[in-house]
């Protein structure tokens, strides 16, 4: 595995399950990364200087997923120039709703790529931290090849044993 060049981070230990998803996407695509529980809201100053930091520690991607109001991803992004991928967790009465529009409704000037809410949207955050990656990376643009290659077939087969199960010959 390459050194550590992805930081996930997350509001709350209650959102590391969904959070592993994250990680076990970049171990199938061989990227390190770091994990850290870190809240917008209760220890702002260590989100802070974790976010401007995270370039010099090695970084070049940030993940962070949080519930509910979800500040997380867009106070990491106001802090670092570094690509940062939101991930809206489920939490609340809204199911994760609340925490998709916090995490997509950046004002203009500080981006953060969302993905999906919950756990694969946590697993797609780690796939496209490769995407970026794999833009200086031939090694991770292929194992993102070979991995696209992998979906496709599972979908062919699938394929196959329905049609074999409708055979009405």
């Amino acid at each position: 595995m390459e050194h550590k060049k992805v930081l996930i981070l997350m509001g709350s230990d209650s959102d590391l399950p969904s959070m592993r998803e994250a990680a076990a996407a970049l171990d199938r695509m061989g990227i390190g990364y770091d994990m850290h529980v870190a809240s917008a809201h209760r220890t702002p100053d260590l989100v802070t200087h974790t976010a401007r930091r995270a370039r010099e520690d090695g970084f070049a991607v940030i993940i962070a997923g949080a519930g509910m109001a979800a500040h997380l991803a867009g106070v990491v992004a106001s802090q670092s120039t570094l690509p940062v991928i939101g991930v809206p967790l489920v939490s609340g009465t809204m199911a994760g709703a609340d925490a998709l529009f916090s995490t997509i409704q950046m004002p203009r000037g500080v981006p953060v790529a969302t993905v999906g809410i919950g756990a694969a949207g946590a697993y797609n955050a780690g796939l496209l931290a490769a995407s970026i990656l794999s833009v200086h990376d031939a090694e991770i643009a292929s194992r993102l090849e070979a991995f696209r290659r992998e979906l496709a077939e599972k979908v062919v087969a699938k394929d196959a044993e329905l049609q074999a199960s409708l055979d009405r010959s």
